[in-house]
């Protein structure tokens, strides 16, 4: 492709160049009508009128102009300029949108390395997060694609919480969230008996074609009752796309459903019940999907099973649980609250492995030698009973001190694990363990102190062999057979080279040295770059910029592989309870133990991409929780002083994050002393007339002047050094 000269004013173009840039200036303008003579003047080119009247002849026989009126053309919205100045051919790919705040969007689609800019007029009323078909010229060159929404899939947003107000013949709902919709209007016969001001849930009935369009919707739930907090959390589950409650068709079929285990279940099981079993959890965690057990051998060899809540002995295929446990495809962790996968009973009773309860289980049991290396390994249905309930707080002091309850059990398998970690790192795996705040609430779920979780030996001994679990599930099925077996993988794709590039000079002015020739290289600059921010807070900050660069780990069926574990096989197998991704592994595990068994792939995928989805909107919704309770906390601070640090940078201002609660907000340049210029490296900014410097990751003393919960945004002020 010959490359193009981006500065055309005072030259006279060639024939193909001058088609070119007129096309690209309709382009651009895409609802102006130009002439020939206000075109040789808006792209101040000395061509004469006749060739600009020839090169838009040209283009409208290509389709990408339109013949308006009086020798005036207009750009035809059905058509794209490709990078030889010929209307490109359109392919439509189906992704999600991410909408911008002045409303125009990027879709994140499957096979595409960029993300597709839509503009606001083209998005045909997709909102934020909706999956949708994209058409996108297939234009040659290195621009951003940019298209059209064709279709709309999935609406994200079905349900929403806001504020009725009752008019004589018709109502308007006011979002809480008003980053959703401005209102969606509403019959009065469909406002369910609510009143004026009350709080309401109201189901979208009705979608306008575009975003100027009413939206309409009836009112499902008053909510009378509910505290300001719970509002805020339901609004975040509902505009995520979330459901708060059950079906009745699933209720009901919970509800058969019997307690306890019968002899005949068992006798079709590995019993396990004889043998040394406990679970190790949080202090605050209610359902119990993972135990170890711990058992010596004659020779000398300890075996280990990792045993996972048996979920689909409970949960028929395709019964309505199972529809709507694929649907949710995740339970959803808030700061206070817990929106389920499955119902209550299930995930809180019948399948949590209680301690002094048999529970069915499905395992995968290693043996291993003195020296901690696996001998054997067994996959398969089992049935356990629980001896001992540990809270992480419990299970890390035996290790500290040797002392306690199945201390010589607790420990042994510590030092198994640590095994599993050093050779995990040794491969190539990489550590990303950035700060995670937690929240002290008080009995109306307010926070009343912040907290940065700590992760110790006892987390990583439970990690480590889920991780040996999820890792040894995938390689028997890969390995099972020499065709392929269908099968959803957890993979994790190595990270963008533009990203890394970009993040490497970032670094490297921040004085650490990122090698990123080879994969290996990679892995070992970010596991040095995690032992470097251990010593130094300043360098905490460069780990999330890190973590961009990355690409997220997804399900599918097509095994890559997961960069970041280092690991060639990986699934998810031990969390039933939580993630429908490991009830779809548990059913086709158990299909390919004794016999081989090949699903439809391509149905296969088409669940990995949903639960993938499904674990993208989860993610967003813990992320909103947690800057909701961070803007509440502050709130009960306003005019107190914290220590912080300068986390981001923008022409506007800086952004600063609290040591201590990690809440971040904007300190606009306008309330210095002096104006302000950004670097282009956006490390550091310069006070015009001073010359002083504040540079990215430079302690700072702020005071908070406000906090606002709909826009979860903290508004702080510098306190100069010489206070």
């Amino acid at each position: 492709m010959t490359k193009r000269r981006t500065t055309v004013k005072g030259r006279k173009l060639s024939a193909k160049d001058l088609q070119y840039q007129v096309g690209r200036m309709f382009m651009r303008s895409r609802t102006n009508k130009y002439n020939a003579k206000q075109i040789i003047k808006k792209l101040k080119i000395t061509n004469s009128k006749d060739a600009v009247k020839h090169a838009l002849i040209v283009l409208e026989q290509q389709g990408l102009i339109m013949h308006h009126k009086e020798g005036k053309y207009r750009y035809n919205r059905k058509a794209s300029l490709d990078a030889q100045g010929k209307v490109a051919k359109s392919k439509t790919y189906e992704g999600r949108v991410d909408q911008t705040r002045s409303g125009d969007a990027y879709i994140i689609c499957e096979g595409l390395d960029d993300d597709v800019f839509v503009r606001s007029r083209d998005l045909k009323g997709a909102f934020n997060k909706d999956i949708v078909k994209v058409a996108v010229p297939q234009i040659r060159g290195k621009r951003r694609p940019e298209g059209k929404v064709v279709e709309i899939v999935t609406r994200s947003l079905t349900h929403l919480i806001g504020k009725l107000s009752k008019k004589s013949k018709l109502s308007i709902v006011y979002p809480l969230n008003k980053k959703l919709v401005d209102e969606v209007y509403i019959n009065n016969k469909n406002i369910g008996g609510a009143s004026d001001g009350d709080q309401v849930v109201v189901k979208i009935t009705e979608w306008g074609a575009s975003q100027n369009k009413s939206l309409w919707g009836q009112v499902t739930e008053v909510l009378r009752d509910a505290s300001d907090n719970d509002l805020a959390m339901q609004s975040i589950l509902l505009s995520n796309g979330f459901d708060l409650d059950f079906p009745q068709d699933v209720l009901d079929q919970v509800k058969d459903i019997q307690p306890g285990v019968v002899e005949s279940e068992v006798a079709k099981r590995r019993d396990m019940r004889p043998i040394t079993t406990i679970t190790i959890d949080p202090l605050t965690a209610r359902d119990f999907d993972d135990a170890l057990s711990y058992q010596e051998v004659e020779d000398g060899s300890i075996e280990v099973g990792i045993h996972i809540a048996d979920v689909t002995h409970y949960v028929p295929e395709d019964s309505p649980l199972d529809k709507e446990a694929l649907k949710r495809s995740t339970s959803v962790y808030l700061v206070d609250r817990v929106l389920p996968m499955l119902p209550e009973k299930l995930s809180n009773d019948l399948c949590s492995l209680n301690p002094h309860e048999d529970r069915y289980t499905f395992s995968a049991i290693f043996t291993f030698d003195t020296n901690y290396k696996i001998t054997k390994r067994w996959y398969g249905r089992t049935v356990i009973h629980s001896d001992r309930r540990f809270t992480y707080e419990e299970a890390q002091e035996i290790i500290e001190t040797g002392k306690g309850d199945y201390h010589k059990e607790i420990n042994k398998l510590n030092k198994i694990a640590e095994k599993l970690r050093k050779d995990k790192y040794k491969n190539g795996a990489i550590s990303f363990e950035s700060d995670e705040v937690q929240f002290v609430l008080n009995e109306e779920g307010k926070p009343i102190n912040t907290y940065v979780k700590q992760r110790k030996a006892a987390h990583m001994l439970v990690e480590d062999f889920m991780l040996l679990a999820n890792k040894g599930v995938a390689t028997y099925i890969h390995k099972k057979d020499k065709q392929e077996i269908p099968f959803i993988y957890r993979v994790h794709d190595e990270p963008n080279p533009d990203k890394l590039a970009d993040f490497a000079l970032f670094a490297k002015a921040m004085d650490f040295k990122m090698e990123i020739d080879t994969p290996k290289q990679i892995a070992r600059s970010f596991n040095s770059l995690h032992k470097l921010a251990e010593q130094d807070e300043q360098y905490k900050l460069l780990q999330p910029l890190a973590i961009r660069t990355m690409s997220k780990a997804e399900y599918s069926t097509d095994n890559i592989g997961h960069y970041g574990l280092a690991f060639d096989y990986y699934t998810h197998f031990t969390s039933p309870i939580r993630r429908y991704s490991d009830v779809l592994v548990h059913r086709l595990l158990n299909k390919n133990l004794s016999n081989t068994h090949r699903t439809d792939k391509g149905k296969l995928e088409a669940k990995a991409n949903h639960i993938s989805l499904q674990e993208r909107k989860a993610n967003d919704a813990e992320r909103e929780s947690v800057k909701y309770k961070q803007a509440e906390y502050v709130l009960d601070h306003i005019g107190e002083e914290f220590d912080g640090r300068v986390s981001g940078m923008i022409d506007k201002g800086i952004f600063v994050e609290l040591v201590d609660s990690k809440a971040e907000g904007l300190i606009s340049f306008d309330k210095f002393d002096e104006p302000y210029e950004v670097a282009d490296s956006r490390l550091k900014a310069v006070g015009k007339r001073s010359g002083d410097i504040i540079t990215m990751g430079q302690p700072i003393r702020v005071k908070i002047l406000d906090a606002d919960l709909d826009s979860r945004t903290i508004e702080m002020q510098i306190i100069p050094t010489d206070q």
